[in-house]
């Protein structure tokens, strides 16, 4: 059965609802941003129900909150960066595709710097500190927004044509295909699929990494970004060839990360969705004019909670799996 929110009392909530999710205990990391190159921490807080994800910039004079939403998405240049007046965090997608992944609704991001560590280029390190930290049960219900019916956003046409849509679906689906032609990419696989409810996040999506070109690299250090970037944090490729020495982690690993940062992107709308999205050539850029485009119509969503959990869709019942 299905609730619309409604005020209805705790001894209620407790026979067996969806709940919402937040960290057992903090966790730290510390790391060089991918663009910006400067050493940052970041602290993983719990946060109280309906919270939501909130970033703090615990750097500044007197330090920022900056809660997600799809309407704080400042820039889609090359990450997803979202703030508050003069206050920005760069490069969230991948921290915020772990939180997807692992169910998470609430949780405080103390961060010393103006962007996210990159790690190892893929979500599979914030997938470790979040479960090591343990994920904790809260007293209130999990929060979705389900898709009513189809939204959809296009680009270009012809070879330039790119778009993303979502649809109504018990559950939580994404597709991706790309479209590099790149010999390097080209002889992986161009399509994936994946399911919340079939699938396993940490072991098929976690550890795809971000990717770029040397050509592109050497231009963006020279506007002073990617100075973070290297083979140790990405999958980097001349004209021809992937220059890692260890190769690819998944045969698909280019196209799973664009389903990595889809889910990071997507989840900025800060509820998570049932819907099925399907992608082509499409990016932080189109992922955010969805949202916006879904949050302009609201006739083509609600949201919703389950009092009963046996009655939400797989893959959101279920604690998340540990490695």
């Amino acid at each position: 059965m299905v609730l619309l929110q409604a005020g209805l009392g705790v001894a209620f909530y407790n026979r067996g609802m969806l709940q919402q999710r937040t960290l057992k205990t903090l966790t730290r990391a510390v790391g060089v941003g991918l663009h910006s190159g400067q050493r940052v921490e970041l602290t993983l807080r719990p946060a109280q129900p309906d919270t939501g994800i909130v970033f703090r910039r615990v750097d500044l004079p007197q330090p920022v909150d900056i809660p997600i939403r799809a309407d704080a998405v400042t820039d889609t240049r090359l990450a997803s960066t979202i703030g508050v007046g003069s206050a920005k965090v760069h490069t969230v997608e991948h921290l915020m595709s772990a939180c997807a992944g692992l169910g998470l609704d609430n949780l405080y991001v103390d961060i010393t710097a103006e962007e996210v560590p990159i790690l190892d280029g893929s979500s599979s390190s914030f997938v470790f500190l979040l479960q090591s930290a343990g994920i904790e049960l809260q007293n209130a219900p999990k929060r979705f927004i389900r898709i009513k019916r189809p939204v959809e956003v296009r680009e270009g046409s012809g070879a330039q044509a790119k778009w993303a849509r979502l649809v109504p679906y018990h559950g939580y689906k994404l597709s991706f295909e790309i479209d590099f032609d790149h010999p390097a990419v080209d002889s992986t696989g161009q399509r994936v699929e994946f399911d919340l409810g079939s699938g396993n996040y940490s072991r098929d999506i976690a550890r795809a990494r971000t990717f770029g070109f040397t050509r592109d690299v050497e231009m963006m250090r020279s506007n002073g970004l990617a100075l973070g970037g290297g083979l140790d944090n990405a999958i980097v490729m001349d004209d021809y060839k992937v220059l890692n020495s260890d190769g690819l982690r998944y045969d698909d690993e280019f196209v799973k990360h664009k389903i990595l940062d889809a889910m990071g992107d997507l989840y900025i709308i800060g509820r998570p969705l049932l819907a099925a999205y399907s992608a082509f050539r499409s990016g932080h850029a189109m992922n955010n004019l969805l949202l916006r485009e879904l949050l302009s119509q609201p006739d083509a969503w609600e949201e919703v909670t389950f009092e009963d959990e046996r009655q939400a869709p797989q893959g959101f019942a279920r604690p998340a799996r540990a490695w």
